[in-house]
């Protein structure tokens, strides 16, 4: 595409929502929890950790974290979580670890990549997420794909890249990772979800992804009239 703006999208909680791929994570922890100190109960206490964060009584950044700290408090290594969260993103997008999309997601990302380059920037590994995309029906959407990208820092290169070029709006769940170091660097942001951030200035803000369709797409044709200007 020629030069423009840009919408970079994190993947997990933003484009691909459901617990099916957390449940094939907490499963494959508990196939290793015989190795530690768990006591077999490393099930109950996951999905009791995950309860709590969605009732906003803990401050985990999401659920994986309230996972991984559960995990790790109860005997759990680093080792073992890497290899479990590894396991749990092979599965991605099978009836094992299904994925869903928010409501219309498809038809929006086909408009909004006419006028927009649309990236992916996602912490998951490449493993499973392509397999993802298509079940989601958006894999034809998306001009860039970024994995395994070490946000928060991971994401400046891809977006301070992208400032090159034109305006970039960056969309994702977690402020601290997929939001504020676009901030820093001169981007728009769009934060999806209810939970409150103290820091957290996103330009734009939605309870779900599907909420901010209009306010992205109006985004993407402002500043693409502004380019061709």
């Amino acid at each position: 595409m020629t030069a423009g703006p840009t919408v970079v999208l994190d993947f997990d909680g933003t484009l691909a929502l459901g617990r099916g791929p957390l449940q094939a994570y907490i499963a494959a922890l508990d196939d290793r929890s015989s190795n530690s100190d768990s006591g077999g109960d490393i099930v109950r206490a996951c999905l009791a950790a995950i309860e709590s964060f969605d009732a906003g009584a803990t401050d985990h950044r999401d659920a994986y974290d309230a996972v991984r700290t559960t995990a790790l408090a109860r005997g759990i290594t680093e080792t073992d979580l890497s290899r479990a969260y590894l396991a749990s993103r092979d599965l991605l997008g099978t009836e094992d670890a299904p994925v869903v999309a928010p409501r219309g997601l498809s038809a929006f990302l086909a408009e909004l990549s006419t006028s927009a380059t649309c990236v992916l920037a996602t912490n998951a590994p490449e493993a499973g997420v392509e397999r993802a995309l298509i079940s989601l029906g958006i894999e034809h959407s998306l001009h860039e794909r970024h994995h395994d990208v070490g946000k928060p820092v991971g994401l400046e290169p891809i977006i301070a890249h992208h400032l090159d070029r034109g305006p970039v709006l960056a969309v994702g769940d977690i402020w601290e990772f997929d939001l504020a170091p676009a901030a820093r660097l001169g981007a728009d942001t769009a934060l999806v979800g209810v939970r409150e951030v103290p820091e957290a200035r996103p330009t734009l803000r939605g309870e779900t992804l599907t909420d901010l369709y209009e306010p992205i797409r109006d985004w993407a044709r402002a500043h693409r009239v502004a380019a061709s200007a």
